[in-house]
């Protein structure tokens, strides 16, 4: 019962900083909580649920190494749907002008953009996948402690995120809603930049 209190603690611990950090994935549930309301932002933060199940079952059983070009390929194409994002981001103008034209397709967006980031990857090569064997060897139910503190904080701290962006969507629309939408988009574009640049750099590491 220690080794499974110990485990689920170290993964709402690291869970938290991970849905807590800004990046592409948490800027788009903000963004789609503007644009589309609470719902639309809290399926942005689901969107780990449906992409790390691959994402695990592919490097625990197929992929344990993958290699640094595929990763910094991912970063890169990854950084070019954030600019996508960042374009589709700016263009609002009006709360029901976007609700109207445009889809949500909000699961889908945050799907694409937490696959095709490298974090999830690398976060589950070098601490998630290591940690769940060494925690396994000690108790058998460790690492299901250690998955549901990590999710529950993960997919929990983005979505409260959302909420609160949900709650005081109505002060940040009107005349305030163009200015909110661009300054996220450029958040986008920074992200899209850094993502970018970790892909140039995960190439290069791996060529020598």
């Amino acid at each position: 019962m220690t080794e499974f209190v110990s485990a689920t603690l170290t993964g709402i611990t690291l869970g938290l900083a991970a849905g807590l950090a800004p990046g592409p994935l948490m800027t788009l549930a903000i963004t789609q909580t503007m644009r589309h309301g609470l719902k639309e932002g809290l399926l942005v933060a689901a969107a780990p649920l449906v992409t790390d199940v691959p994402i695990v079952l592919a490097l625990f059983f197929v992929l344990r190494e993958l290699s640094g070009q595929l990763l910094g390929a991912l970063s890169m194409v990854g950084a070019l749907y954030a600019l996508f994002l960042a374009y589709e981001t700016a263009k609002a103008n009006s709360v029901g002008e976007i609700d109207s034209e445009t889809a949500p397709a909000s699961l889908k967006k945050g799907v694409l953009v937490n696959f095709l980031s490298p974090h999830p990857y690398l976060f589950w090569i070098t601490v998630g996948i290591p940690y769940v064997l060494s925690a396994n060897e000690k108790s058998a139910l460790a690492p299901w402690g250690f998955i549901a503190g990590f999710y529950l904080l993960l997919v929990g701290s983005k979505a409260g995120v959302a909420v609160l962006t949900g709650r005081y969507r109505s002060l940040l629309t009107g005349q305030a809603y163009p200015y909110v939408m661009r300054g996220l988009a450029i958040a986008l574009v920074v992200f899209a930049f850094l993502l970018f640049r970790e892909g140039l750099h995960l190439v290069s590491v791996s060529e020598h």
